[in-house]
């Protein structure tokens, strides 16, 4: 079926807000912000949110904050069904694409009213970081299982998420993996202050324990009596509870000639913060489904991408096994980087591997298989109405 046929209406559900750029909202507007570009009509319907430089935002709940699965976010106390009723009727979308796991109280509430004619797409998103969740995860899926029969089809972001969605709610999915803007990635210049001839290694993300920086610290530290200062600087990108700690250890072991904290960095800013990095490092040690910054620092084209080696990460960095790491030893991330600091060659095919490997996550790429099983469902929807 032509991708072009037909101008589809699309809701984006998820429960939680859009004012956080973590990893699923990211997901959301990246393939919105593609499908908008080809001219189909996305909302996105989703918790309190309060951003307002977004069209089509539809906040539907009130939302509580939670901690799940080791990050921050909110979720939505029960909805009316009446309101979620007319809503629905209001908008006749053409498919609603639901962000799994997803609350009962929200995209349950909205995928029991929509329309016999409107296509639940859902996309998978998670994989545990601690066996509680995954017991909160196996009990989500069963509460919600009656909805989970209404989707016309299910796909997950990687083989860990994949594997995790069979284990924990019973569905076999394909993969479809996470989109990133390549050109937008691609064409970032480095930061002025850091275009010099000092190699710049680059930690981006949270400040918790699970995201790993921790770990990066005491490599640093290992490696600074072999490296003098000149050689290399480290930037700390990212905001979060552990960041006095995180401080206080550069303090006492006397790095802050080589480490700065930069703090939180926009999405506006990030691209060339990614395009200032010799080596990118991401030590996290779980949790992840996927790894979108790693495909962010890779599309930049300069950066040797070094990821911890968790099944999320390991689903992204393919073939090259040599980049990833063991989170719990640095030592072993500190051997890692005195190969990149001493090697250029090595660090140059690195950074070429990733360029062109991060370039079939492109927005396009993904968005394009997204819209073919959008048509492809409501196609058999269709047809089974005509049946009828």
């Amino acid at each position: 079926m032509n991708a072009k046929a037909k101008r589809l209406k699309i809701g984006f559900v998820f429960d939680d807000s859009l004012d956080k750029p973590d990893g699923v909202q990211q997901y959301i507007l990246t393939v919105g912000s593609w499908l908008t570009s080809q001219g189909h009509d996305v909302h996105y319907l989703v918790g309190k949110t309060a951003r307002t430089d977004l069209a089509n935002v539809h906040s539907l709940s009130r939302n509580m904050a939670v901690t799940f699965n080791g990050n921050s976010m909110t979720m939505p106390l029960p909805t009316s069904r009446p309101k979620l009723r007319t809503f629905l009727a209001a908008m006749q979308f053409d498919v609603l694409h639901v962000q799994v796991p997803y609350s009962p109280w929200l995209a349950g509430r909205l995928i029991a009213a929509a329309s016999s004619s409107t296509v639940i797409f859902g996309t998978f998103h998670i994989v545990a970081y601690s066996p509680l969740v995954t017991a909160a995860s196996w009990i989500l899926g069963h509460y919600t299982r009656s909805t989970l029969r209404l989707f016309d089809e299910i796909v997950s972001v990687s083989s860990a998420a994949q594997a995790f969605a069979q284990r924990t709610y019973g569905v076999s999915t394909d993969v479809v993996p996470n989109a990133i803007n390549y050109k937008r990635f691609n064409a970032a210049l480095p930061r002025p202050e850091f275009d010099d001839d000092v190699i710049t290694i680059l930690f981006l993300g949270r400040l918790v324990p699970r995201k790993g920086c921790g770990v990066l610290l005491e490599a640093i530290r290992k490696l600074r009596s072999d490296h003098g200062d000149a050689v290399f600087r480290v930037l700390i990108c990212g905001k979060g509870p552990e960041l006095a700690r995180l401080q206080q250890y550069v303090d006492d072991n006397e790095l802050g000639s080589v480490v700065t904290f930069v703090g939180f960095v926009s999405e506006l800013d990030k691209p060339s913060y990614y395009a200032s990095a010799d080596i990118a490092v991401f030590p996290s040690s779980g949790g992840e489904s996927f790894g979108i910054v790693l495909l962010e620092a890779m599309a930049s084209g300069r950066a040797a991408v070094l990821a911890g080696d968790n099944s999320g990460y390991r689903s992204v960095m393919e073939s090259r096994s040599d980049l990833l790491f063991d989170v719990h030893d640095g030592s072993a991330l500190a051997a890692k980087l005195d190969e990149l600091l001493t090697d250029s060659e090595l660090r140059r095919r690195a950074a070429q591997w990733g360029k062109k490997h991060s370039q079939q996550f492109d927005e396009a790429v993904v968005g394009q298989e997204l819209l073919g099983r959008y048509l492809q469902a409501l196609h058999k929807r269709d047809a089974a109405a005509i049946i009828e």
